[in-house]
């Protein structure tokens, strides 16, 4: 079922009825399946920040699906030495099949899409992380339940606002606690509202974790904010994921990572049994692969 977007720039990009398609052939492509639609495909990716997960992931599934991924990082282009990011996109979507850009601003990946004459995903910006959100959802799915809870303890960042939406689509419930000055863009509960998730946040993050079957966390300080970190980590205080706040749940605990131990969550939760951090880290692969056939391929 080719989606009916031409780009991926956030989870809403696409309907729940092809959300749920993804994550069906998503789960395919983890026991097996195959598709030969990305035969000899090329993805371009295009990198402002650092990656693990994000690299790697796109990097091995276009070789799995048969096709090739090309970085190309901040030294290895002309973007952010003169040529207009427009002009990239024009040049880029004559090349490759698709392009993934992992971004700061979310202006400029929605530049790249205007711009592009090919499908372009957005691997993060400051905004929203779609694809994590795939992969956190196909987690959930065959982990826990599709009638899940979860509470988004923390910074409400890119990932939390992509996560909420994501969930409002797949019918999960979702509460949200974030210190005061540091909650998600109200924009993004009135999206979840679409859906019929209605998300009332709050400064509690033990009110928000009670009856959760999973937390979810994410680091205080993301790249780029060094210059607050410790504004930020005094905000932040009594929002740390440990044993204490999971003290009297059953609650899974997931993190997008990379974690900062000793900061939003401790070594001996993210070693436990409540873990689920490596399954979302395998799943980015799995999600992303699903993605690339359906929004790529052609029948």
């Amino acid at each position: 079922m080719p989606l009916a977007t031409d780009d991926f720039l956030d989870i809403d990009d696409v309907t729940p009825a092809e959300l749920d398609a993804l994550l069906d052939r998503a789960a395919a492509m983890k026991a097996g399946e195959t598709d030969p639609r990305l035969a000899d495909a090329t993805l371009g990716m295009i990198f402002e920040k650092p990656s693990t997960r994000t690299r790697v992931s796109f990097e091995t599934g276009m070789t799995r699906l048969g096709g090739h991924a090309m970085f190309l990082g901040p030294d290895d282009i002309q973007l952010g030495h003169g040529e207009p990011l427009k002009d990239t996109a024009r040049v880029l979507g004559r090349y490759v099949d698709g392009v993934m850009a992992r971004l700061f601003d979310h202006e400029d990946v929605e530049v790249l899409a205007e711009y592009a004459d090919c499908p372009v995903i957005n691997g993060l910006t400051d905004e929203a992380h779609p694809c994590q959100t795939l992969a956190d959802l196909l987690t959930i799915r065959e982990t826990v339940s599709e009638d899940a809870t979860v509470a988004w303890v923390g910074d409400g960042n890119n990932v939390g606002q992509s996560f909420v939406v994501g969930a409002a689509m797949a019918g999960i419930d979702v509460e949200v606690a974030t210190p005061a000055d540091y909650g998600m863009n109200p924009s993004v509960f009135d999206r979840a509202a679409e859906f019929g998730l209605d998300v009332e946040p709050t400064t509690d993050p033990e009110a928000a974790v009670e009856g959760a079957d999973v937390v979810y966390t994410d680091v205080w300080i993301s790249m780029g904010q060094e210059d607050v970190r410790d504004e930020k980590l005094a905000a932040f205080d009594g929002f740390q994921v440990n044993s204490d706040l999971l003290a009297g749940t059953d609650a899974k605990v997931m993190h997008c990572l990379p974690a900062h131990r000793g900061e939003e969550v401790t070594d001996d939760v993210l070693e436990s049994d409540r873990a689920l951090v490596w399954d979302q880290a395998e799943n980015r692969m799995h999600a992303q692969n699903a993605l690339l056939v359906e929004l790529l391929g052609e029948e």
